[in-house]
């Protein structure tokens, strides 16, 4: 795990980084706030050890700074300080630290503590991890589109290149689960899910699970030509699985529609627009007979 000590004393830094790498931890370093949040915005580490008397910037600014920053904010802070009164602890405690040692610290105090909270920001992120996936079938969910989307906007908004989306929906599912049943219902969302998943190979492209039978693909950087050329290898390995459906009125095998959708994100703008639009081509996708994309610019 990584470990930010912030303490302006070098010889507290080199007693607590000696002790903490012991543990198998890495260490970064800051002698004061500014320092600090230089450092923790560059590497985000797990756990902030921080003084609260310094030069500059102290303790007590220095995570009102993290905790306003939302990438910043979880990173759990221990104050280590010789500030003793118990006014002073629970001031920093109300700041947002997790806990609060006193110096002349004692080694297995500090040793304990920080233990005890990496373990506990371990299973934060364990769970955290777990509801940002979809439990059928195993890739990225509608929560997590929500925030790779926001990202992404920003992101591309910054960089003035352009996002595509892919709206995908599963052609007559309420008749193959009807025929079928939910079970056979859910081993195919499975399948059209990894097959997804499978087929987009650049890096940064994302797919996740939208809800029911719809998927939405995000494809950051790509032209139209791109976005087409993408929309159609997702169709055609959709259905090459040739996955039996004897109720559908397209093909004897699951298919999917695709609405697509480009657009250049602006930081004045909301992404749902590209939801819309990307929606609006999965309308016309169905209503022109299905297994097919329907494709549009957006500016």
């Amino acid at each position: 795990m990584r470990i930010l000590i912030v303490d302006d004393v070098p010889d507290n830094i080199r007693v607590l980084s000696r002790m903490l790498a012991d543990e198998g931890h890495q260490i970064s370093m800051a002698n004061n706030g500014r320092q600090a949040l230089r450092v923790a915005a560059a590497s985000t580490p797990d756990l902030i050890l921080l003084d609260v008397m310094m030069p500059e910037l102290d303790g007590y600014a220095t995570i009102t700074a993290l905790k306003a920053d939302p990438r910043l904010a979880p990173i759990p802070v221990i104050f280590i300080t010789a500030l003793a009164d118990a006014e002073d602890e629970a001031h920093g405690l109300g700041l947002g630290a997790v806990d609060y040692i006193t110096k002349p610290f004692k080694e297995a105090v500090v040793r304990a503590r920080v233990r005890t909270h990496l373990e506990l920001k371990r299973q934060r992120d364990i769970l955290a991890e777990l509801s940002t996936f979809d439990g059928l079938t195993g890739i990225p969910n509608r929560r997590a589109l929500d925030a790779r989307l926001a990202q992404e906007w920003r992101r591309l908004a910054r960089s003035g290149d352009t996002l595509g989306m892919l709206m995908i929906d599963v052609d007559h599912f309420k008749a193959f689960n009807d025929r079928l049943g939910h079970l056979a219902g859910d081993d195919c969302l499975r399948r059209v899910a990894l097959t997804l998943a499978g087929e987009l190979k650049r890096a940064g492209d994302f797919v996740a699970r939208y809800g029911g039978e719809e998927f939405v693909c995000l494809l950051p950087g790509v032209q139209p030509e791109g976005l087409a050329a993408i929309a159609e290898q997702l169709r055609a390995a959709v259905e090459a699985q040739h996955i039996p459906h004897e109720a559908s009125p397209t093909a004897p095998w699951v298919t999917i529609s695709l609405g697509a959708a480009l657009c250049q994100p602006a930081s004045d703008q909301s992404p749902t627009r590209l939801i819309d639009a990307a929606d609006a081509q999965l309308y016309l996708a169905k209503a022109q007979g299905r297994n097919r994309a329907s494709l549009a610019a957006s500016g």
